[in-house]
C-alpha cells in the first residue's frame, strides 16, 4: 500500500515567502548604502548638489576617484590615500602572517602536546580576548617608549600580534581539538616530532583554518584606526587614519564625492578579501572554528 504525500500547505508557503522577504530586506539593507556611495562618487559636484542621491550619474566620471588616490588632502600634505594604503599593506601583511603562525603553533601544542599548566595558559589566553582595547592602550605606550620603538612600525605590529593571539589560538585549537587522535598518535609512532608533525601533518589539514584566520585577521588589521593613530607614528599612518583626515576636512566646499571614494577605496581590500575567499571561510567555520 502506498505512502499518500500531502500538498506543501500554505503555512509552508507562507514561511517560504516570509524568509524571501526577510533576506531581500536585509540584503537591501546593506546593498543601498554602498550604492549611494558609488553613485556619488561617480557624479560631479553639481550634480551632487541637486539633491538627488538616489539616482544614477547623468555623466559618470572618475575624476573624484583620482582625486581621492593621489590629491585629496590628509592633513597638510594633500597626495591623497594613496600612502596610507601602502602603509596599511606594510602593517597588515606581518600583522597578519606572524599571529597566524604563533596562534597555530599555540593551538596546536595546546590540543595535542598539552605541557604542563597548558590549560592555564589557554585561559589566560582567552582572558586577554576581553580586555578593551582602550584599556591596553596606555600600558602598551609605556611599554613601547620603554623598548624605544613606539611611534614606528614595529610597534604597530607587535600590538597587532598581541591583540590578535587570543582569538587565533582558540580558534586553531577548537579545530586540531576536532581533528582524529590517532593522526598524531600515528605520526608519532612513525617518529615524528613537534615541528615535523606540525609541518608536515597539522599544517596541509589546516587550509580552511588558516583562510579563516587570515581574512579574521587581515579585515582586522586593515579597519582599525586606533591602534594605528596611537604606535604607528606619523610615517606609517594607515589607510583609516588618513581617511578620517581626508572627510573631516573643513578648508573650501566639501567634496562628497570624494569623500566616498576615498571610502570606497580604504574597504576595497576587505570587500575583495571577503568576495574571494568567502568559500573557505564557511567551509572553515563548518570545521570546526567555533566547536568547544
Amino acid at each position: 500500500m502506498g505512502i499518500r504525500t500531502q500538498p506543501e500547505g500554505g503555512g509552508m508557503r507562507a514561511a517560504r515567502l516570509g524568509l524571501y522577504a526577510f533576506l531581500a530586506s536585509a540584503a537591501l539593507f546593506f546593498v543601498l548604502p554602498l550604492y549611494v556611495m558609488l553613485a556619488t562618487s561617480l557624479k560631479s559636484m553639481d550634480e551632487i548638489l541637486l539633491g538627488n542621491i538616489f539616482a544614477l550619474p547623468l555623466a559618470p566620471t572618475l575624476d573624484a576617484w583620482r582625486a581621492a588616490w593621489s590629491e585629496a588632502c590628509t592633513g597638510a600634505a594633500c597626495e591623497g590615500v594613496q600612502g596610507g594604503f601602502w602603509n596599511s599593506v606594510r602593517i597588515a601583511l606581518p600583522s597578519t602572517l606572524l599571529p597566524i603562525a604563533l596562534g597555530a603553533l599555540n593551538g596546536y601544542a595546546l590540543s595535542f602536546w598539552r605541557p604542563r599548566g597548558a590549560n592555564l595558559l589557554f585561559g589566560v589566553l582567552l582572558l586577554g580576548a576581553f580586555v578593551p582595547v582602550q584599556v591596553m592602550i596606555y600600558p602598551l605606550v609605556r611599554m613601547m617608549a620603554g623598548l624605544g620603538v613606539f611611534g614606528s612600525l614595529p610597534a604597530i605590529v607587535i600590538v597587532h600580534l598581541v591583540f590578535g593571539m587570543p582569538v587565533l589560538t582558540l580558534l586553531f585549537r577548537n579545530y586540531y581539538s576536532a581533528l582524529p587522535q590517532e593522526l598524531f598518535h600515528a605520526a608519532r609512532i612513525d617518529g615524528g616530532g613537534f615541528w615535523r608533525i606540525f609541518w608536515h601533518v597539522m599544517l596541509p589539514l589546516s587550509v580552511p583554518m588558516l583562510v579563516v584566520a587570515a581574512i579574521m585577521q587581515l579585515t582586522g588589521v586593515w579597519n582599525d584606526y586606533i591602534l594605528g593613530l596611537v604606535f604607528a607614528g606619523r610615517d606609517n599612518l594607515p589607510m583609516t587614519v588618513q581617511l578620517n583626515n581626508v572627510i573631516n576636512t573643513t578648508t573650501g566646499t566639501r567634496l562628497y564625492n570624494v569623500n566616498m571614494a576615498a571610502t570606497i577605496l580604504t574597504a576595497l581590500v576587505p570587500l575583495a578579501v571577503y568576495f574571494l575567499s568567502g568559500r573557505w571561510f564557511v567551509r572553515g567555520i563548518a570545521a570546526g572554528a567555533v566547536k568547544g
